[in-house]
């Protein structure tokens, strides 16, 4: 099963190695990572997408909490939450598709950020799935090159990851 696992940690370097170096020693796969320093410039927020049992999930939250950096962590996948993933992607744009394109990028709420004579590149956020889906309708013959950000995550309502 999928999880985003939210760790609020110290902005401090080697932080992120040690949380990549725990998974990769015990053989779990990180699907997406995100982090950023938040409000306060001494901490990092990591979101961590990965896969496994309910067994798994637990023993790698058991794990990431010792570690010396996380002050607090999440798993929100286990309640009500919102997700979010941005992608840059550069599109050809020659012989007449100009026009089939702008109108995918808006259908898909995206926008058009540079254009030259025969590319245009598209900023899109949303879901992953909408992501997927538009690269879906694209086609892979259209595509010049792609950038994604990985999930971000957030609790919905009163639920927060705070110290």
């Amino acid at each position: 099963m999928r999880h985003v696992i939210s760790i609020l940690m110290e902005n401090e370097s080697g932080a992120l190695s040690r949380v990549a170096g725990l998974f990769s020693a015990r053989g779990y796969n990180i699907e997406s990572l995100t982090v950023a320093p938040t409000e306060d410039p001494t901490l990092s927020r990591m979101t961590l997408v990965t896969r496994g049992s309910d067994e798994i999930i637990e023993q790698i939250t058991k794990q990431l909490n010792k570690l010396i950096d996380v002050v607090k962590l999440i798993d929100l996948t286990e309640g009500d939450h919102i997700e979010r993933e941005m992608m840059l992607i550069k599109v050809s744009a020659a012989n007449g598709g100009r026009e089939e394109i702008k109108r995918l990028s808006d259908i898909f709420r995206g926008h058009v950020i540079d254009v030259t004579e025969t590319s245009y590149t598209i900023e899109l956020t949303g879901p992953g799935a909408k992501l997927d889906a538009f690269i879906k309708a694209l086609g892979q013959n259209q595509i010049l090159e792609t950038v994604r950000s990985g999930v971000s995550g957030i609790g919905r309502g009163e639920k927060s990851l705070r110290v």
